[in-house]
């Protein structure tokens, strides 16, 4: 198979009450776009399975894992969550963290793969928070871990909202470097302490949040050395995101991305990347913010992997 590996399954959208908020079509719709524009073809696409629930206790509590996946948990863990417990969530839950340990282990196999799902970054070991269930990031450093298929990690988690449960889980593994560039003052209210956050002031534009990106990610790749880097790519930075408060453009977050993946791939860095937040009422234009990542990835891969 030639070509950027792409991660998608159709368990990937499951029916959420009329007027959700979250935007679940999305995950099909960007696959679709990325195939109608030539960006990849059919054959590029892998298929991920579940993992098996000693997997995700691998960091969530037992308790939790199996309060959620049985439809046990009560009604404020659910709240918090912000989606309503179906059997097809859950498979879907789990199907997406199965997707986010399938694109890792093909970037340390190829250099470069993409997830169209991902960066469910506010789980914590215990519960769910702000549309995350389990965390997919988390979940597949640890096993990768485990399977002794790499030892260092750099999580660059640019999501306009601060990665706070990846943040919490690796707070004392000198193993993970967490690296977090949000909206201060959006959404956690309360951050947790990565082991570098970038907090930037609502309606920061293209120029300045490349500007403070690339004073910061070449050093923490000569700091850190990852094995793998875990890029979650959330497009909710943008200018009209519902959810954002910054104010980048389209070009902004094509940039950005382009200029992540050609850092690491310049210096050899593997790098699996999910798609993180991304919220708006105009689905179209929100699913071509999704592809830039892919768009740019695609062309990182082209010309160096």
């Amino acid at each position: 198979m030639t070509g950027l590996p792409v991660i998608y399954h159709p368990d990937y959208v499951t029916p959420l009450p009329t007027g959700h908020r979250f935007p679940m079509p999305k995950f099909q719709l960007l696959r679709d776009l990325l195939v109608r524009d030539g960006v990849i073809s059919e054959k590029q696409i892998y298929q991920p399975g579940r993992p098996p629930r000693d997997w995700l206790e691998l960091v969530h509590d037992s308790p939790y894992v199996q309060a959620y996946c049985d439809g046990g948990l009560d009604a404020k863990a659910q709240r918090r969550i912000g989606l309503p417990w179906s059997a097809e969530l859950v498979r879907r839950t789990c199907t997406a963290v199965g997707g986010t340990i399938l694109t890792a282990k093909l970037a340390l196999n190829q250099g470069l793969a993409c997830n169209t799902a991902g960066g469910t970054h506010h789980a914590f070991p215990g519960y769910g928070a702000g549309f995350c269930i389990f965390n997919d990031i988390a979940i597949a450093t640890r096993l990768l871990k485990a399977q002794n298929l790499l030892k260092t990690v750099l999580v660059v988690d640019l999501d306009v909202h601060q990665g706070d449960g990846t943040a919490w889980i690796f707070r004392d593994d000198p193993s993970v470097f967490t690296f977090s560039m949000h909206c201060a003052v959006n959404f956690p209210g309360r951050k947790q302490t990565s082991d570098l956050d970038v907090p930037l002031d609502e309606g920061t534009e293209d120029d300045e949040y490349l500007a403070k990106l690339e004073a910061h990610l070449p050093d923490l790749l000569a700091q850190v050395k990852p094995d793998l880097v875990l890029y979650d790519a959330g497009a909710d930075p943008h200018r009209d995101d519902r959810l954002g408060k910054l104010a980048l453009t389209d070009e902004g977050l094509y940039r950005r991305d382009w200029y992540v993946l050609e850092t690491c791939a310049k210096a050899r860095y593997p790098v699996a990347c999910v798609i993180g937040g991304g919220y708006g009422k105009d689905m179209n234009a929100l699913i071509y913010r999704h592809s830039y990542l892919h768009r740019a990835a695609s062309e990182v891969y082209r010309k160096y992997c």
